[in-house]
């Protein structure tokens, strides 16, 4: 079996690659894009779905298994894997961008954050070392070091503070897990907001740690697609050549495009299920809003360039009758479709890094999905 953490770059078209990343549960074929299970569970989907539709890696969240049904209860009951009944490779978020986002329910200190439960009110407190045993309690392929997400717009002097606070506890994650330690990778994680010399320096630090991965964190955090895909661009090369990049919470078709340009191999977001279950539809011809009333005497598939499950077998009028009518199976055939969607997409471009082609897959892509179009849309 290959070593955990190998990461073997197989083809270059430009500055996008194609490569394979070793975990201790399966080889993952980059670039990938993860769906995800926040808590255990890709929302109406059972994993032998998520088998048949080709997934090759999950994403779970430390802060959601914290807080239910709890790290010590799954470990007990053999980890994440065995838990919710899926043998491929999974990796989990640090938690550190949904404490972040609670606001008024969190303090920041020195040592970590003090946060009250979105559920019941109860405190808590995360360190970095306790975010890396919760992490290695689920015993996940990948785990995430704790940081702190800037919002879009903070000053320079607050971003340069929290820059520093990242970097310590990125210290202590290292400090806290020894490279390939029960084959668990640790990734480092770049922040610096929208300041490229930020960026720079969070980078230099981070990558000195010995981290087995790095991501680029702090994006998709309310900035217009422009300024985003500028971040990315300008930071991606700043991470190591023979390590795997990891773009956290990024997922729309245009984002993926410009971040696979700029030489990023790994992808998340709950667009894609999100989407799904408000009836918001990827297709090769654009979005579809499947609520519309124009669809509801249109007996043609949803996307006929499409095979999945959803779109062989029924048509756009009965998706549209499942939605209005609120029945459950319209969750779990939008979502099927939506993921295969996104799955279909970077086995695409994997395919087009390999032919030297991807240039003319992302101009074709670009004019459905324009890469200038608000975030969001």
């Amino acid at each position: 079996m290959t070593t955990p953490g190998t990461f073997t770059i197989l083809a270059r078209d430009g500055a996008a690659r194609r490569a394979s990343l070793a975990t201790a549960h399966g080889v993952v074929q980059t670039p990938a894009f993860m769906p995800v299970g926040t808590q255990g569970s890709v929302k109406s989907l059972c994993p032998r779905d998520l088998r048949e539709i080709g997934t090759q890696i999950l994403l779970g969240n430390t802060y959601h298994l914290y807080l239910r049904p709890g790290d010590e209860l799954i470990a007990r009951l053999g980890g994440l894997h065995r838990f919710m009944a899926w043998d491929g490779p999974i990796l989990t978020d640090s938690g550190g961008f949904q404490v972040f986002s609670l606001s008024g329910l969190r303090r920041l200190t020195p040592d970590g954050v003090e946060f009250a439960s979105h559920i019941d009110g109860s405190k808590h407190f995360f360190s970095p070392e306790k975010v890396v045993s919760i992490q290695q309690n689920l015993g996940s392929d990948i785990m995430m070091v704790l940081d702190e997400c800037v919002p879009y717009g903070a000053d320079f002097e607050y971003t340069k503070k929290s820059l520093a606070l990242t970097t310590a506890w990125a210290a202590r994650c290292r400090e806290a897990h020894p490279p390939l330690q029960n084959g668990q990778l640790l990734f480092g994680i770049v922040q610096g907001g929208f300041f490229p010399e930020l960026r720079a320096e969070s980078a230099a630090q981070i990558t000195s740690l010995g981290f087995d991965g790095h991501a680029l964190g702090g994006i998709s955090v309310g900035e217009p697609r422009p300024e985003m895909h500028a971040v990315i661009d300008s930071s991606a090369h700043l991470l190591p050549d023979h390590k795997p990049r990891y773009l956290m919470g990024v997922g729309a078709p245009q984002d993926i495009l410009a971040g696979v340009a700029a030489g990023v191999d790994l992808f998340d977001c709950v667009l894609a299920t999100r989407n799904a279950r408000n009836g918001t539809l990827f297709t090769s011809t654009g979005k579809v809003n499947v609520k519309k009333a124009a669809f509801r005497e249109d007996d043609s598939p949803l996307d006929p360039a499409c095979s999945c499950y959803a779109c062989r077998t029924f048509s756009r009028a009965y998706l549209r009758h499942l939605y209005i009518a609120k029945e459950l199976l319209s969750y779990r055939l939008n979502t099927i479709h939506n993921l295969t969607f996104f799955l279909s997409l970077t086995e695409r471009i994997r395919r087009s890094i390999e032919s030297g082609t991807f240039a003319s897959l992302k101009a074709e892509l670009d004019a459905i999905y324009p890469p200038d179009a608000p975030t969001g849309e």
